[in-house]
């Protein structure tokens, strides 16, 4: 079989495991799309614009693991690169593709229109130099190849995004074919001796620590050491946190689970707890202003083993080229048939009793229990309501999309079932996200029920890409808060900039379906109307359902009130003398 430029790169989309691309097309890659298209392993999946493109792919490599997105030179890609930063922070390996001018225009001095208007196009390599952990530019087919290898080996590897920028022109160009995948998936190595004498360090730490804690951060999946986490639990025997941003990367059901660690809006003891441990093992976190509460929740010093994805500190030491998963297994391997390090866990279950019970902090039993029995006609939507109804349709294959704001806080008090999961933008947090990425996971795993919990401010930025979940008739839940404009801002710093224009929410599903589509709008504004339109969604199939949550501006989680005090003390601190 012969190859071109383009489906040297469809293959290997295949070959790493995606059955889909996302694309937005431009003039600049038409025939790269044609391309693409003769490869039937993988399918392409039409956006509404690029930074929904980028977006939902982020959500299918959260599904997937890995994900691409094809866009069109500047106008297309500078949009796009803006979900690419996102994939960065958030550790997704999303290879961003983009068509380029002609190979015989560079150096030509030709203005061409998409560009800044200059004869130099190399500025958009330049911006994703610093967005990705690879960029490459490919005006020879000769040259594409080794290109497209270096730069998707590359994002798998570093578990970051990747660009592939190609010159319209080659994109049918006949290249070589693509050899073994094993070339773009075998993984490096821990270096040995590092690894021994990290397992030697880590270990002695514990050995000689009484009280420790294990706190659990989003880096863990990008690490590929969930299940190494568990045995390294299991093998101490203390009490086990998440991160906000890592809700479900630890198993919820697990025995030493005790729940979300977030300063004053931890769950319950889950602070006083970690406050109380004279050691702490933090893997794979992320410590940043909103993580740690404004800098007010920053487990550090000599008493902390700090495990990253491939670097390793602790006091005294610091090993790097070791990957997290061998270091946990290595230490669980050690400590196995030792005594149990489950101070943490007995004194836990001393000042929480409800720890003997399943896990659902109290303030969430008490809402669950009275506001599911709120059904009257007349009774006015809380937030509780909802949070109580989410809680009540989860599932072990359902996989729940916080959207920032109060729905990260509502999300977070939900007690999960084996299996399920939530996905959070907590580094990022660019509000609108969560539409195209429930968009992108929805299609990266159709098998799981997808939920989206989204504020209305947020909504507006990304709504259009509901319009495709009715083109591809998938069934994601929407529940769409309408409490007249960003929560989270206000709670943080309250203005005139914070209202919004009100939309008919539901009415909007109803414009999008046009002729053909068979999405759901609904709306409630009592707890009886909530209960009935969250029936209507879960026996709905063929497309997204969204409700129209309306409730009070003010009705917001507690967490989130503490939180954005602590985040706005943070940003307001006077600059240093």
């Amino acid at each position: 079989m012969s190859y071109t430029v383009g489906t040297y790169l469809a293959e290997r989309f295949a070959q790493i495991g995606l059955k889909h691309h996302f694309a937005v097309a431009g003039d600049y890659n038409l025939v790269l799309l044609d391309q693409l298209l003769m490869n039937k392993s993988c399918e392409q999946v039409y956006c509404c614009n690029e930074l929904n493109c980028g977006f939902s792919a982020e959500g299918y490599a959260r599904a997937n693991g890995a994900a691409a997105a094809v866009v069109t030179f500047s106008v297309g890609a500078l949009s796009a690169l803006n979900a690419i930063g996102g994939a960065y922070a958030e550790n997704l390996p999303v290879i961003l593709v983009s068509g380029a001018p002609n190979s015989n225009d560079h150096g030509s001095g030709h203005i061409l229109h998409h560009t800044i208007g200059t004869p130099d196009y190399s500025y958009q390599l330049q911006i994703a130099e610093k967005l990705t952990c690879a960029a490459v530019s490919i005006i020879s087919a000769e040259d594409a190849p080794e290109k497209i290898d270096y730069a998707i080996r590359t994002a798998l590897r570093e578990k970051k995004p990747a660009y592939i920028e190609i010159a319209c022109n080659v994109s049918a160009q006949p290249c070589a074919a693509p050899g073994p995948a094993s070339a773009l998936l075998t993984p490096s190595p821990s270096d040995h001796a590092t690894l021994q004498a990290a397992i030697k360090a880590v270990s002695s730490f514990v050995e000689k620590h009484e009280k420790p804690a294990i706190l659990i951060g989003s880096k863990l999946r990008a690490a590929g050491a969930e299940q190494a986490a568990v045995k390294l639990a299991d093998a101490l025997g203390c009490v086990v946190a998440t991160m906000a941003a890592a809700k479900s990367f630890f198993p919820e059901d697990h025995p030493n689970y005790v729940g979300t660690y977030w300063g004053s809006a931890s769950s319950p003891n889950v602070s006083e707890i970690f406050n109380w441990a004279d050691s702490v093992l933090t893997l794979g976190c992320v410590f940043n202003d909103y993580s740690t509460e404004g800098w007010t929740a920053w487990p550090k010093g000599s008493n902390v083993v700090n495990a990253d994805k491939e670097v390793t500190k602790l006091d005294g030491h610091a090993f790097d080229n070791i990957h997290l998963v061998d270091l946990l297994n290595g230490v669980a391997e050690h400590l196995k048939g030792k005594p149990k390090k489950d101070a943490t866990m007995v004194e836990f279950r001393r000042i929480h009793p409800e720890s003997a019970k399943p896990k659902e902090d109290d303030q969430s039993i008490k809402e669950r229990k009275s506001q599911i029995a709120r059904t009257s006609a007349d009774t006015k939507l809380t937030r509780a309501d909802i949070q109580a109804h989410l809680q009540k349709i989860l599932t072990p294959t359902t996989t729940v999309i916080g959207e920032t704001g109060d729905s990260w806080f509502n999300v977070m008090r939900t007690k999960l079932p084996h299996g399920a999961r939530v996905e959070f933008e907590m580094q990022w947090g660019h509000i609108g996200w969560s539409v195209p990425a429930a968009f992108g996971y929805a299609v990266g795993a159709p098998d799981r029920r997808t939920v989206l919990m989204v504020g209305d401010g947020s909504f507006q930025l990304t709504a259009q890409e509901v319009a495709q979940m009715i083109r591809r008739k998938l069934p994601v839940i929407i529940f769409l808060i309408n409490n007249a404009g960003y929560t989270i801002e206000v709670e943080i710093h309250d203005g005139p900039y914070n209202n919004i224009k009100n939309w008919d929410y539901a009415a909007v599903v109803e414009g999008f379906n046009a002729k053909d589509g068979h999405g759901k709008g609904l709306r409630a504004t009592t707890a009886a109307e909530l209960e009935k339109a969250v029936e209507t969604a879960l026996a709905h199939k063929e497309g997204p359902t969204l409700i129209e949550c309306v409730i009070p501006r003010d009705d917001c989680t507690g967490e989130l009130i503490s939180w954005g005090r602590h985040v706005a003390t943070a940003n307001a601190r006077p600059p240093a003398k």
